[in-house]
């Protein structure tokens, strides 16, 4: 008897419903609405459209909203947790992912609401299998570099 089943097409992009069955992140701190471009595990591009009612702009700062560059990175990560997670098939709450350091982070431009952030990951370490991965990122907006950062994060299943 032969196999009939289509083999099943790799993952290149994710909507905020693939996005929500990978990352156990909700709002407030769902920070990708859209990931654009996933090439298997070595790079993605993930978009953030920065709003005004996000809930730290009441505080960063009153007046003059700035999304908080830790913020930024995060969203980063979460881009490359997206990607991580489609191209391994980890949907539905079965990836952990933890931040395990944060380098090379610069920040060049300031990122305020009405802002379009355009992620774009690659990796630098990391296998299907394997815990511990490293990215390199580069946020901009307009094609202006807002920041940049190496980061290296586990990727575990949930047990």
């Amino acid at each position: 008897m032969s196999d009939t089943s289509a083999p099943v097409a790799p993952v290149t992009e994710a909507d905020i419903g693939l996005i929500q069955a990978i990352l156990p992140h909700r709002y407030p701190f769902l920070l990708v609405d859209r990931v654009v471009q996933i090439e298997g595990t070595q790079s993605a591009v993930g978009i953030k459209n920065v709003t005004m009612n996000e809930p730290h702009f009441q505080g960063h700062f009153p007046g003059n909203p700035i999304m908080p560059g830790v913020t930024i990175i995060e969203a980063m990560a979460q881009t490359a947790a997206v990607m991580v997670g489609a191209t391994m098939g980890l949907i539905n709450g079965d990836l952990l992912v933890y931040f395990m350091a944060i380098d090379g982070c610069k920040f060049r431009r300031k990122v305020v609401p009405g802002d379009q952030l355009r992620m774009a990951i690659t990796t630098t370490r990391g296998k299907p299998g394997g815990k511990v991965w490293r990215f390199a990122g580069v946020a901009t907006v307009d094609g202006e570099m807002a920041a940049e950062a190496e980061f290296t994060a586990m990727m575990d299943l949930k047990s």
